[in-house]
């Protein structure tokens, strides 16, 4: 519907039938005034560093240039002097934050607010599938959470700190036109968390601190930060209030890490690094050459990696020079309930968490809530203190060969299966209206979709042979082994409770992954693909529907 009040050219949905009350909570009158202006302020520059991404990739695919450390800027990188500011007392100790929390599943919040974590990742991105019912229904939590109307959560300055996560700049919001033109995802989000919860944060301690998703380079932080400068002038808010932690999500800002930080100087929480959208990323910006034929990610892709632990390396040397956190990745297994395979992947979760310790992170995210004590354990047994900022890593010298060098091995084909189920099930998930799913016994998310797919679709590009039995990975194969996979899922729909709308909706999500993997070019975001498909644009219901594929979550988590 149209809104007056001088909001003539700004367009809003109606709510949900079932989301009436929480509609009227969260678009009042000066909440979308305030909106209103945020996006016209900043709508032009959006477009800017969105297209500026689009020239940087066609450089680097007619030019056949490999990124370097900018020559542009390197008096910042060569300056010992400055530092970003020091982080409020609640941002020093965050060793174990919860991640892939979508807030409109409001059990899970609720238990994570109860949870001895010290964060929790309040995620409208990775792990959110932004229907219009998961946005107002998440942004109405936050707001209930923090202005504490949730009966049984602690005080807001009692609860694990709220890392809010709006979308990132490849999403748009489908519900709200400003202009003539669709509202940008992270300004939608943004806005509307500042608006309603970014005083009473502040005024208790607790925020607003937020995590900022695949910026690709300094300009894109700079935007963040022009971002944040007017929303604290607009709200009253002493400047370098709002703090926010940049996930280096993409090899390019991989490049630009010291120059993102020195956007952000007085707005920064510090920088993380995680592994598979990163990795994707490679795909993204050199998948059609065959230098950069990233190999079996089951088999041959983990942070031990050269490629990846210079770039983790890097990551924290950069943040404890200039006095900024650096935080690792999220464990994504699902702790069993069989004792001995329990103890098996209490091991491996804290083999992994291990190697980040001592790699110098100050924190890192878990998604199974079991794992929380244990791993904060972990920092209390490797680590003195509140963080490890002293931990300079001043012998560690990384190299652009460092950062782009990739692991050798080949495709095998278990691992082509994994990825195909993986995106698969990621693309049903959407369809159900949920942001992530489990199988194999861990949480997987857009970030495992995105590595799933990008690999899919780089090994039927170079015509890659498996390891296995030398078969060439090929549409045929792709489409064949997708067609094998459904089988077997509806086989296993066929002896439970799903209906014949779970059955058509998971063949649809079958057809959706072949054509985004045998594109002729290579879409950029799995999301930004599904959030501009007429077929997940037309499966938005009023309220949530159960996802199917993979096991279900216990009701601890």
């Amino acid at each position: 519907m149209e809104r007056n009040n001088g909001l003539d050219n700004m367009e809003l949905s109606p709510p949900p039938s079932c989301l009436k009350a929480e509609y009227e909570t969260i678009f009042t009158t000066d909440s979308l005034l305030f909106l209103h202006e945020l996006i016209s302020t900043f709508d032009e520059e959006v477009d800017q560093v969105l297209k500026l991404r689009v020239s940087r990739k066609a450089h680097l695919d007619l030019s056949g240039d490999l990124p370097s450390f900018l020559e542009s800027s390197s008096h910042i990188r060569r300056d010992p002097a400055w530092r970003v500011l020091p982080v409020p007392p609640r941002l020093q100790r965050r060793h174990v934050d919860i991640g892939d929390l979508a807030p409109c599943d409001t059990q899970r919040f609720i238990q994570a607010l109860q949870s001895p974590a010290q964060g929790i990742q309040v995620d409208f991105d990775d792990g959110n599938c932004p229907t219009y019912y998961n946005q107002i229904k998440g942004l109405c939590n936050v707001y209930k959470a923090v202005h504490n109307k949730f009966p049984n959560a602690p005080h807001i300055s009692q609860a694990p700190v709220l890392m809010l996560r709006p979308r990132a700049w490849n999403m748009v919001e489908h519900n709200m036109m400003v202009g003539g033109k669709e509202a940008p995802g992270p300004l939608f989000d943004f806005g509307l968390l500042m608006f309603h919860c970014g005083e009473k944060l502040f005024r208790n301690g607790s925020g607003p601190f937020f995590y900022l998703s695949k910026v690709e380079s300094f300009m894109e932080a700079r935007l963040w930060k022009n971002i944040f400068v007017w929303t604290q002038l607009k709200l009253g808010l002493p400047l370098g209030s709002i703090k926010a932690t940049v996930l280096i999500e993409n090899v390019l800002a991989a490049f630009e890490m010291e120059e993102i930080l020195y956007e952000l100087r007085e707005h920064s929480a510090g920088l993380n690094c995680g592994i598979w959208d990163y990795s994707a990323s490679f795909i993204n910006k050199f998948g059609l050459r065959q230098a950069f034929l990233l190999p079996d990610r089951s088999k041959y892709v983990n942070m031990e990696k050269r490629f990846l632990r210079s770039y983790m390396e890097l990551l924290v040397q950069t943040c404890h020079r200039r006095g900024a956190l650096a935080t690792g990745g999220m464990a994504a297994l699902l702790l069993p309930e069989d004792r001995d395979a329990h103890r098996t992947a209490m091991a491996a979760v804290s083999r992994l968490k291990l190697m980040e310790i001592q790699a110098g992170v100050d924190g890192f995210m878990v998604y199974d809530l079991g794992l929380i004590e244990p791993m904060q354990k972990l920092f209390q047994l490797h680590t003195e203190g509140d963080n490890q900022l002293h931990q300079l890593l001043d012998d560690v010298t990384v190299t652009p060969d460092d950062l782009l060098s990739m692991p050798s091995g080949g495709v095998t084909l278990y691992g082509l299966k994994y990825n195909i189920a993986v995106g698969v099930l990621f693309i049903n998930a959407w369809l159900s209206g949920k942001g992530h799913f489990f199988y194999r016994g861990q949480v997987e998310d857009s970030a495992t979709a995105e590595i799933s797919r990008s690999q899919v679709w780089q090994w039927i590009r170079h015509q890659t042979q498996l390891e296995d039995d030398s078969r060439v990975v090929s549409r045929r194969l792709v489409t064949d082994l997708s067609k094998e996979m459904v089988m077997e899922l509806l086989i296993e729909l066929g002896t439970g409770r799903h209906s014949d709308r779970d059955k058509r909706r998971i063949l649809t999500a079958a057809d959706m992954f072949l054509e985004v993997v045998l594109k002729r070019d290579f879409p950029e975001f799995i999301t930004t693909y599904l959030n501009q498909d007429h077929t997940f644009l037309s499966s938005q219901n009023t309220g949530p529907v159960e996802a199917i594929g993979g096991e279900k979550p216990r009701p601890k988590l």
